[in-house]
């Protein structure tokens, strides 16, 4: 039987979700305010509205089978409402309410056994005296792409800092030297079946993810306590969906949680091209109470580079992306056309061929370097 699935918001992870959508016998509906958003063009209806409006979510809840969320900028008290009546959430609301505010969600994690980085609620400068310097200030709410997360190198930048933060609730968190910084998308399902996709490695700059790699180059203990991680998370949450973590391996080899993303995530882009079932297809899968399925790599690694707007302008840069494909990239372009710094236009994948993980690396970091090259030039 077909279902329909509702989204509440209508960018890139919409869009990726509803190109799966029809291979999964599923019309997808979102709900966005913006009509050049990416998913309008694919999905089977789209409800414009701002994506915390109620009313648009409730024409959601009546014509589908469940909501589920691209982004976390929704109000749970509002939803609530909707699930009262009898709307379908997955993730459900009850495993979102822990996540959504960073300092409850670090809260909730330190709670339930995880180890975490040091953190403290910002009330007054009275709360900074338990860290030193660096230490890593972030907004607790609507904070992504690194926007509202800052390093605070000493207490002088600090002073400068705090007042563009005027009336905005914060979290305080130790800064972690770390060695690498890893990344894991997994997924449960309405019938308490898991699976956890390969642990990968991020590189980010300026608290934004540049490129990734699968798999990480990490020890197979390592790899062991991360997926034990996702499996009890996604457990302890009761969660349904596609939940992705973000972890610091530190330089004494501790594994850290960093945050969670109750969705699909970038991180999790590359399996787009290098699984056999992607995190888009998982999701669907996992929220409409389908088996989940295959999700082994098809190759022996694969590099995913976001293209990152580098310049406010108007452009698909056709000739940079035919420039990058003829690496033997796979190019997924979000169609948009309107660039400013740091937004996400699109990503490639390469599938990468080396057997030797040492050399796999290697060979992912040298053609990252390459895309980056062509696209940034």
């Amino acid at each position: 039987m077909r279902k329909k699935v509702g989204v509440i918001g209508g960018g890139q992870l919409a869009w990726m979700m509803a190109q799966v959508a029809p291979l999964e016998n599923i019309d997808l509906w979102v709900q966005t305010p913006h009509h050049s958003d990416s998913a309008v063009s694919l999905a089977t209806q789209t409800v414009f509205a701002d994506i915390d409006d109620a009313i648009a979510t409730d024409i959601l809840a009546q014509n589908c089978d469940v909501i589920t969320f691209e982004n976390e900028f929704v109000n749970l008290e509002k939803l609530q409402k909707l699930a009262d009546k009898g709307g379908c959430f997955y993730p459900r609301l009850s495993s979102l309410s822990p996540l959504l505010d960073k300092y409850e969600q670090r809260y909730f994690l330190k709670n339930h056994g995880f180890r975490v980085p040091h953190f403290q609620a910002y009330n007054s400068e009275a709360d900074f005296e338990s860290f030193s310097f660096p230490l890593v200030l972030k907004v607790r709410r609507h904070g992504y792409d690194g926007q509202g997360t800052v390093i605070i190198k000493h207490r002088e930048e600090l002073s400068s800092i705090l007042p563009k933060f005027n009336g905005i609730p914060l979290l305080i968190e130790e800064f972690i030297p770390f060695e690498r910084e890893l990344a894991i998308v997994a997924a449960r399902s309405v019938n308490n079946e898991i699976k956890i996709y390969p642990v990968v490695e991020t590189y980010q700059e300026n608290q934004v993810c540049r490129w990734v790699i699968a798999p990480a180059l990490i020890t197979l203990e390592q790899i062991k306590e991360i997926e034990a991680i996702a499996k009890k998370l996604l457990i302890e949450l009761d969660y349904v969906g596609v939940l992705a973590i973000e972890l610091f391996l530190s330089k004494n080899g501790k594994i850290l949680v960093n945050e969670t993303a109750p969705r699909t995530h970038n991180s999790g882009h590359y399996t787009l091209d290098a699984c056999e079932t992607s995190q888009f297809a998982l999701q669907l899968q996992a929220i409409t109470g389908k088996p989940l399925g295959n999700i082994n790599l098809k190759t022996s690694g694969a590099l995913m580079v976001n293209l990152l707007g580098y310049e406010s302008a108007n452009s698909e840069y056709l000739e940079k992306r035919e420039a990058i494909k003829k690496l033997g990239a796979l190019v997924h372009w979000y169609g948009k056309t309107e660039s400013r710094i740091g937004r996400k236009m699109g990503h490639v994948t390469v599938l990468l061929t080396e057997n030797n993980p040492e050399k796999r690396y290697q060979q992912g970091k040298l053609i990252a370097e390459k895309i980056e090259f062509i696209w940034n030039s």
